[in-house]
């Protein structure tokens, strides 16, 4: 499998990233072991994880997605190396534990080491924009971080272009790290918020690009095509915005071409955003193992020309 260069970071990563979002929500760690043992099996190699998954599943206090994952690589006997790790800080963890403070990021980043059973994080990400805290502030953390080792490369997620344009900047007038990869939502259906300027500026600075909600939450795997199919899902509550006519277009495209290629849908949707110019990997998540084949096989999927032009007017 031909791996790609993560941006300037000169990580070498798969052209698909696991969303351990799901681990300790709708994987139980079992189920997650086996997971990540056949993703990494498989010879893909980058786990997107966050220090806030899952808070918001009942029971959950944040850091379980992370511990899962440091369990599995202690009893997996898989070397460090084998696995690119990328997390998160930002999102709510309980009161005057958010934000991209220089006080917050120094304790966050500890938490998420320990949970990690690991002494390095190969790409640390600002999960979200925060308005009271100054880039240069955030930056000069960071840079403390990369100098001590414990995080190899930073990131962010969430910005538009604007506020990457500004961090750049930030960075380059005051000698500190520069943000060198970014996590937007970009699929099919949600496409307005980075082709355009973003992805440009992504292209134009050499940053490498994860996507995330690749899939539109489930949605683009073409199981849910009714509100009545959102009954008893996890994920139902946020699959409804798709439901609308142009939703109901792109899975028609999807179907088309699954029809024509033998794919399926998901792998034909992933397909789409690994193909697209500027995308290095899109993160995608499962909680089988036969969900699981299903995502990994989109990295031999080829997209002819007519495939990619349906699929882009129908979603346009």
């Amino acid at each position: 499998m031909e791996k790609r260069t993560l941006g300037r970071t000169g990580l070498s990563i798969a052209p698909l990233v696991f969303g351990g979002n799901v681990f300790g929500w709708t994987a139980d760690e079992k189920t997650s072991f086996d997971l990540l043992d056949a993703f990494v099996g498989a010879g893909f190699n980058a786990i997107d994880t966050a220090d806030a998954y899952s808070t918001w599943a009942p029971g959950n206090t944040g850091g379980e997605s992370e511990g899962i994952i440091g369990r599995w690589l202690k009893n997996s006997g898989r070397s460090r190396d084998e696995v690119v790790l990328l997390t998160k800080v930002g999102s709510e963890m309980g009161p005057g534990r958010k934000g991209l403070s220089a006080r917050w990021i120094a304790q966050a980043v500890e938490d998420s080491l320990k949970r990690l059973q690991t002494d390095y994080i190969d790409v640390y990400l600002s999960h979200w924009p925060d308005p009271e805290t100054p880039y240069e502030e955030t930056l000069e953390a960071y840079a403390k971080l990369l100098a001590q080792g414990k995080v190899r490369h930073i990131g962010a997620s969430n910005l538009n272009a604007a506020q990457m344009r500004e961090a750049l900047d930030v960075a380059a007038q005051n000698d500190l790290p520069r943000y060198d990869v970014l996590q937007p939502e970009y699929n099919l259906y949600d496409r307005a918020s980075f082709d355009g300027a973003l992805r440009n500026l992504c292209i134009a600075e050499d940053i490498g690009v994860i996507t995330y909600f690749s899939l539109a939450k489930g949605f683009l795997s073409g199981k849910y095509r009714s509100h009545r199919d959102l009954e008893g899902s996890a994920r139902g509550g946020g699959v409804g915005q798709y439901l609308d006519g142009r939703g109901m277009r792109i899975l028609g495209a999807l179907d088309e071409v699954a029809a024509e290629t033998g794919n399926t849908q998901a792998e034909i949707a992933l397909a789409w955003v690994m193909a697209r110019r500027g995308v290095t990997a899109p993160i995608a998540s499962a909680t089988t193992l036969s969900q699981l084949k299903n995502l990994t096989n989109a990295a031999t999927v080829i997209l002819s020309d007519q495939a990619s032009r349906l699929l882009n007017e129908a979603s346009e």
